[in-house]
């Protein structure tokens, strides 16, 4: 009876295509036969078919992958892989990762199938490589506790670096587990954080001994890894997945640990040419200093004023002054003589002395020059050498001459008819009216 649900071509062909694709024997497997109907198209691409008595599966190559090399109509490949179904052509076919010859054995085919696999994720791509830390102070080693390569480890950490601490994460190196064990001792030194560089290492052996460091699970941790890793794996010969996903190489586990240690003896010979590269740099630089200061001190001396001339000049300066300061003082007082003989000419009190008389109106104390300034009967201050006397001004024929003209009497102890002197002033009497206000700054 048919099936009363009915399913499109679409619905069948994504059926099986998941069907194939997730099954766990046709996801990873490997298929002897012999190549026919190979065919290359233009974009690298294989097409051909593997077929052994009567049976066949038709497969596709995709440009890249590892052994293409080898394929060839009639030639008898391993091929390993895995199914899917192709929904236009409604074919299940088998996508080839990688060809090795009959012979080489599963385990190489194997390792060429996942080496293209992990390459073309990226885990190889050397752009994604840190560099080891020049100094570290933490390295952390994955290997066996028991073998030669640990004691190898130590010895040439500390013959060389032994600033550095150790820090073991131990695990198997060999048999079935070892590649978890490994993986896990990865992530255990990663989820410490202590360690500033990881060694991974293990001795040489045959590809069956070092088939866990080919494991995927051990390539994905060393790639996950936030510490850089360096590997060092089997002989100089020997190269695992291991070595091409860690971010160093190194060809045996003595070379990964001098690979990630420097040298204290390099360090200490770089030290000391260092210092002596130092002392002559400093000892040039202070000859130079001291050339310096000899040169400007010469300079200085040269420049430097002669004390002993100016202390000479600063005398004979001094000299000069002195005798310029007594020639001006001479001078002065020559002058200063001068200006008193002149003044004791125009003394008032001398001019008093040789007979001569000051006449002042009494009222307001004004000093008569001529005979116009006061009229008959006007009160007088008669000032004299030895005192003072009032008089009362009036006509008086002598005061005329026969011309007509009125002139001075001069003054004198004589009264006249024009000049009546009464209540004559002493020097110790009535206050004397002192000389005129003209000569008062003179006496």
């Amino acid at each position: 009876m048919l099936s009363p649900v009915v399913h499109t071509v679409s619905q069948v062909a994504v059926y099986l295509k998941d069907k194939l694709e997730s099954d766990g024997l046709l996801s990873r497997l490997t298929v002897q036969g012999e190549i026919a109907n190979l065919r290359t198209v233009a974009s690298g691409h294989s097409y051909f078919t593997l077929r052994e008595d009567g049976s066949s599966i038709r497969c596709v190559m995709f440009r890249g992958r590892s052994g293409q090399e080898y394929l060839e109509d009639g030639q008898e490949i391993l091929a390993g892989g895995n199914f899917t179904f192709y929904p236009p052509s409604g074919e299940a076919n088998m996508q080839v990762a990688a060809v090795m010859p009959v012979g080489a054995g599963a385990l190489a085919l194997e390792l060429a199938r996942l080496r293209q696999q992990l390459a073309a994720e990226g885990l190889f791509d050397p752009s994604r490589n840190r560099p080891v830390p020049i100094f570290p102070r933490v390295i952390g080693v994955v290997t066996s506790p028991s073998g030669a390569v640990w004691q190898d480890i130590q010895n040439v950490v500390r013959r060389r670096y032994p600033l550095a601490e150790l820090r073991l994460s131990p695990t198997a190196v060999q048999g079935d587990g070892a590649a978890q064990q490994i993986a896990e001792a990865v992530r255990s030194l990663n989820d410490e954080g202590v360690a500033d560089v990881i060694i991974v290492a293990r001795g040489g052996g045959s590809l069956e001994d070092l088939w866990c460091f080919n494991s995927e699970e051990v390539a994905r941790a060393i790639f996950a890894s936030s510490i850089p890793i360096v590997s060092g794996v089997g002989h100089e010969t020997d190269t695992t997945i291991a070595d091409d996903v860690a971010d160093s190489r190194a060809p045996t586990p003595s070379a990964a640990a001098e690979l990630v240690t420097p040298d204290r003896n390099q360090l200490m010979a770089g030290i000391f040419g260092a210092r002596q590269q130092m002392t002559s740099v400093m000892v040039g630089h202070v000859d130079r200093l001291r050339s310096s200061v000899d040169s400007q001190q010469q300079r200085l001396q040269r420049r430097a004023p002669d004390v002993a001339s100016m202390r000479r000049r600063v005398d004979e300066y001094a000299e000069r002054a002195a005798a310029s300061i007594r020639h001006r003082h001479t001078l002065i007082g020559r002058d200063v003589a001068t200006l008193v003989g002149k003044l004791g000419a125009l003394n008032p009190a001398d001019t008093l002395r040789r007979g001569y008389a000051v006449v002042r109106l009494s009222g307001d104390g004004a000093v008569l020059t001529s005979p116009d300034q006061v009229s008959d009967g006007a009160r007088l201050d008669i000032s004299l050498a030895g005192g003072s006397l009032a008089a009362t001004a009036g006509d008086h024929p002598a005061s005329h001459d026969p011309n007509g003209v009125r002139r001075e009497v001069p003054a004198g102890p004589v009264a006249s008819d024009a000049v009546t002197a009464s209540n004559p002033r002493k020097r110790g009497g009535r206050r004397s009216p002192g000389p005129p206000p003209a000569m008062k700054p003179l006496l």
